[in-house]
C-alpha cells in the first residue's frame, strides 16, 4: 500500500456500531466488563482506548512499523524509552538537538545516574570512542533541530548492533512521509505528533514505534504504569490530521526549497542550513535516507547583530513568532530565546547554535506570499 493510501486508511475501520467512517471519540474512562473471569479487551482508559489503538495503528503503518504507542507529549514519549534505562547506563546522542531533550536528559536523569554523551555525530566515528560496556541507547535526531545537521542512520545502527545498544530516532523534522528509521534499522522511532503528524498547532501528543514485541510490551507498561497517555479527543484530532499528511508534505517541501533558495540568493542573508543544498554536510545521506528535505530550515543574517534578528521576527506579517513546528502556518522561531533557552550559552555556542540564528517552519500557504514577507521583514533588517 502506497504511502497517501495508508496515510487515510490505514488502522482505521468503520465503527461496527453505526458504520460511521471517521473512528469515534469514545470519551470515557472505563468500561463495563461482563465477568471477572471472563474479560477481555478494555478496562480502563489509562490502559487503552479505542480511539487511541486506531490512532497508534496509523501512526505504525505509516512508519513501516508493527507496534504504536501514543504519549500525552513528545517529551512524554521521550521519557518513556529513558525509563527503560537504569543507574549506570550510558547514552550516546547529538550535540545538536531539540532544547527538551537536553534539558529532560541533562536535568531531570543525569541526577539518577544515567550518563549522557552529547557529540557531533554528522561522523559516526564520533561516536566509536564513547561507546563502552554501559552504553544501552543511541538516542539520534536527523536532521537535527535546528542546525539541520543530518545523521547517517544505518552506519550508527550498525556500530550500536555490535555493542549491543538500542537505537531510538527522533523522527519529528522529518515525518514519515520522507524517512522511515525502522527500515534502517532503528529499533525505535519517535514522533512529536504536535508537529507534522496532526499538523494543525492543535494537537499536544508523541508517539513511538516499535517492530519488536518485547520492547512494545516492555515501553506499554511503563506507559500505563507512569500514565503519560492522551485523550481521545486529541487521537480523534490527529487520525483526522494524517489523512492529509501527504497532501501537507509535498507542499511543505515545495515551499521550503523555494523559501531556502530565497534566502541563500539574499544579500542580507549569510548562512542557510538547510539539508537540500547539495553542499550541506551530509546531503548524500539526506539524499538516501530521505524521500526530499522538508520545510524547515535555520540561518543567520550577515550582519551578526541580535537587534537586526529581533528586528527580522517583529517584521514579519505572514510568518508567526512563535515556539513549535509542522502546522499549515508559517512560523518563525528564535531557538537561543525560545526552543534551546534552555541549553547554556556556552554549550550552545559551542555547538554553532549563535544568539542570532533564526528558524523556519515553512508553510503550505501561497510560497509568493511567503517570500514577500521574508523579503520585507529583511528590508527593515
Amino acid at each position: 500500500m502506497k504511502f497517501g493510501t495508508k496515510a487515510i486508511h490505514a488502522g482505521v475501520e468503520p465503527d461496527p456500531t453505526t458504520g460511521a467512517i471517521m473512528t469515534p471519540i469514545y470519551q470515557t474512562s472505563t468500561y463495563v466488563q461482563p465477568s471477572p473471569a471472563k474479560h477481555k479487551g478494555y478496562a480502563y482508559a489509562r490502559g487503552a482506548n479505542p480511539t487511541r489503538t486506531a490512532l497508534q495503528k496509523s501512526i505504525a503503518a505509516l512508519e513501516n512499523g508493527k507496534f504504536g504507542i501514543c504519549f500525552s507529549s513528545g517529551m512524554g514519549a521521550t521519557d518513556t524509552v529513558i525509563k527503560m534505562l537504569k543507574p549506570g547506563d550510558e547514552v550516546i546522542t547529538s550535540n545538536d538537538l531539540y532544547g527538551g531533550s537536553y534539558r529532560m536528559f541533562t536535568r531531570v536523569y543525569e541526577k539518577f545516574g544515567i550518563k549522557f554523551h552529547f557529540l557531533d555525530l554528522t561522523k559516526a566515528s564520533n561516536a566509536e570512542q564513547h561507546v563502552n560496556e554501559k552504553t544501552k541507547l543511541f538516542w539520534l535526531e536527523t536532521p537535527s533541530n535546528p542546525l539541520m545537521r543530518v545523521i547517517d542512520i544505518q552506519a550508527l545502527v550498525v556500530l550500536a548492533k555490535k555493542n549491543n545498544c538500542l537505537v531510538a530516532v527522533d523522527n519529528t523534522f522529518a515525518s514519515p512521509f520522507l524517512q522511515n528509521p525502522l527500515d534502517l534499522g532503528a529499533d525505535i522511532v519517535m514522533h512529536s505528533v504536535t508537529k507534522y503528524l496532526s499538523g494543525h498547532s492543535d494537537v499536544i501528543m508523541g508517539a513511538l514505534v516499535t517492530n519488536d514485541e518485547k520492547l512494545r510490551d516492555e515501553l506499554a507498561f511503563i506507559t500505563n504504569s507512569c500514565g503519560a497517555v492522551p485523550g481521545p479527543q486529541d487521537c480523534f484530532l490527529v487520525l483526522r490530521g494524517i489523512k492529509t499528511l501527504h497532501l501537507r508534505m509535498e507542499r511543505h517541501c515545495q515551499n521550503g526549497r523555494k523559501v531556502a533558495e530565497f534566502l541563500r540568493n539574499h544579500p542580507k542573508v549569510g548562512k542557510v542550513y538547510w539539508p537540500g543544498f547539495p553542499d550541506h554536510p551530509n546531503h548524500e545521506i539526506a539524499k538516501k535516507q530521505m524521500r526530499d528535505f522538508g520545510g524547515m530550515m535555520s540561518f543567520e543574517l550577515k550582519v551578526d547583530k541580535l537587534e537586526n534578528a529581533v528586528k527580522l521576527m517583529e517584521s514579519v506579517k505572514v510568518f508567526s513568532l512563535a515556539e513549535s513546528l509542522g502546522g499549515v502556518e508559517s512560523l518563525i522561531n528564535h531557538p537561543a530565546s525560545m526552543t534551546h533557552a534552555s541549553i547554556p550559552r556556552e554549550e550552545r555556542l559551542k555547538n554553532g547554535l549563535t544568539d542570532t540564528l533564526i528558524r523556519l517552519s515553512v508553510g503550505v500557504e501561497d510560497v509568493d506570499d511567503l517570500i514577500e514577507d521574508l523579503d520585507q521583514a529583511l528590508k527593515v533588517a
